[in-house]
């Protein structure tokens, strides 16, 4: 048995490529999209009641990612990359049918289009769903996952000082909370985990339209080093 699925709609959002997309909805409220919706779902019937709702979930896809029955176990990078455990027991993007959840926050609706914070969603990513966040059911108090019981460990990011003359500058160009996008996606130390660069080693991203590059002038800290239109 086979089913087709629509898109409702296609998100727009600040991560231009996968690297450096927080690994899990929230961790980054920064993060800004707009969640274009397609007819007939963009008509004020479908939207209404949203207005009382702060969270939703979004079902989405995978576009991005490898998929299939090949992926039964997978490497996550909680567990430094090189350990393998069931697919199931992960949310690794590499599914056995490419589908998402996100738990995203709803800043705003507009005619056709819903405004939201805390994304984790590459630009593009077709939605399939949208269902409100439940507290009282969604927040399960005795819940526990033994792989990951604690938020990700942070690292300390720094600026050079030209960095942070080009963040103020792309943020008035693009009215968007750049420098504070930037260390919240970097301080969750994006680079694979197995990965021990030196400080000649150069990383970088593109969020919306302008490239950030860094590195790690000693373990455990980033700095850095520009933010440039593309």
């Amino acid at each position: 048995m086979s089913y087709c699925f629509e898109p409702i709609g296609v998100v727009h959002s600040c991560f231009a490529e996968k690297f450096a997309i927080p690994r899990q909805p929230s961790l980054a409220p920064a993060a800004r999209a707009v969640l274009e919706l397609y007819p007939p779902f963009d008509q004020p019937e479908a939207l209404q009641g949203l207005e009382g709702i702060s969270h939703l979930w979004l079902l989405f896809v995978f576009h991005a990612a490898a998929s299939g029955p090949e992926h039964l176990r997978v490497r996550p990078p909680r567990l430094g990359g090189n350990q393998r455990i069931g697919v199931f027991a992960s949310r690794s993007t590499h599914r056995p049918n490419p589908i998402g959840q996100s738990v995203v926050k709803l800043e705003a609706i507009e005619p056709g289009r819903l405004l939201l914070s805390g994304i984790d969603l590459l630009d593009g990513t077709p939605v399939l769903d949208i269902k409100p966040y439940v507290p009282y059911a969604d927040s399960v108090a005795p819940a526990y996952n033994h792989l990951a019981e604690q938020p990700p460990a942070l690292i300390p990011v720094s600026w050079s000082p030209e960095a942070l003359v080009q963040a103020d500058v792309e943020a008035s160009r693009l009215h968007q909370p750049v420098q504070e996008l930037i260390e919240q996606c970097l301080t969750q130390d994006p680079k694979p985990a197995y990965q021990q660069p030196g400080p000649e080693r150069v990383y970088g991203v593109r969020f919306w339209d302008i490239n950030v590059r860094w590195h790690y002038p000693e373990p455990g800290r980033i700095r850095v080093l520009s933010v440039t239109p593309v």
